[in-house]
């Protein structure tokens, strides 16, 4: 894989980052340097890690990993994604859903990136069979998905009161978590 197509893997795993960063965003309603950038170093982090596991995991789990891991993703989004819409229905102010928890970040990151451990099995078929050969591509979609945090946090921050004031993000997100984990479940089962 040349560097080109590294980036653009990486711009492909990161998308689900970037819309729940701008949810996140949209909830939150302020800028918040220090949530945001746990956030985004959490799913930089986890999207770095998973296709390490999974090339990691290819000898022992992969056969396995490989008819679950969709699963495992459409089931922690449609939790997440589910409480989401159930509380946004409640009367009052008060907000379940809180992105800048540690928890519910941990929750996002790890169910956003279960995806990228197939990832990391295919790397294995294109010629990264060398530990050595892994740091590149594993600090590029890691640094893609930081980045791709970040902005999402911002704009969502940005642009979101206004989509705020009309309309429950809390809904609007947990929709778009159920949707993403749908996307993930349709594309291993190869319905699209």
């Amino acid at each position: 894989m040349s560097i080109v197509e590294i980036f653009l893997l990486a711009v492909a795993l990161a998308m689900d980052c970037f819309t729940v960063s701008i949810v996140s965003g949209v909830i939150m309603r302020r800028f918040v340097a220090r949530v945001a950038w746990r956030m985004a170093c959490l799913f930089g982090f986890f999207q770095g890690l998973m296709p390490l596991l999974g090339w990691l995991g290819i000898s022992y789990f992969s056969r396995y990993m490989i008819d679950y891991d969709h699963w495992i993703a459409f089931s922690l989004l449609l939790y997440v994604g589910g409480r989401m819409v159930y509380e946004s229905f409640e009367e009052g102010e008060e907000q379940h859903f809180h992105p800048e928890r540690l928890r519910t970040q941990l929750l996002l990151s790890v169910s956003t990136s279960i995806d990228a451990l197939a990832v990391g099995v295919s790397m294995v078929c294109v010629g990264y069979d060398e530990v050595s050969s892994l740091p590149l591509p594993l600090s590029i979609i890691a640094c893609v998905s930081l980045l791709f945090s970040l902005a999402g946090t911002w704009l969502g921050v940005r642009f979101g009161t206004a989509i705020a004031r009309r309309i429950k993000p809390e809904r609007i997100g947990g929709i778009i978590l159920i949707l993403i984990g749908v996307k993930v479940l349709l594309e291993h089962l190869e319905v699209i």
